[in-house]
């Protein structure tokens, strides 16, 4: 399956306390997993920056991405990003095949 990663930038209004924060995340994560059951949730950072978290799953396919970054948004009145990505050794092999590619 797919890897994604999605950047997530909360609204400051969503979360008024460090508990109001974890009641957030949980309740996000149970609906992801209702309505997402076959995502696999990789790992997740709280990160510095022009987002709040970067998160790491993987998912059949983009709809099912999709999915998942609307229903973060609903949560939190949050903004996501999702990109999809690529292990590095896989992404070698891949350059490997291109026309004009040195072989080793």
């Amino acid at each position: 399956m797919p890897t994604f990663i999605m950047l997530t930038r909360l609204n400051p209004d969503a979360v008024r306390s460090p508990k109001g924060l974890e009641a957030l995340e949980r309740d996000a994560m149970k609906r992801v997993r209702e309505q997402c059951p076959e995502v696999e949730w990789l790992s997740s950072y709280a990160v510095l920056g022009p987002y709040d978290y970067l998160d790491i799953f993987v998912a059949r396919d983009i709809e099912t991405a999709a999915k998942v970054s609307t229903l973060i948004r609903t949560f939190g009145h949050a903004q996501t990003e999702i990109w999809s990505a690529t292990e590095w050794d896989r992404f070698k092999e891949i350059v490997r095949t291109l026309p004009g590619a040195a072989r080793a």
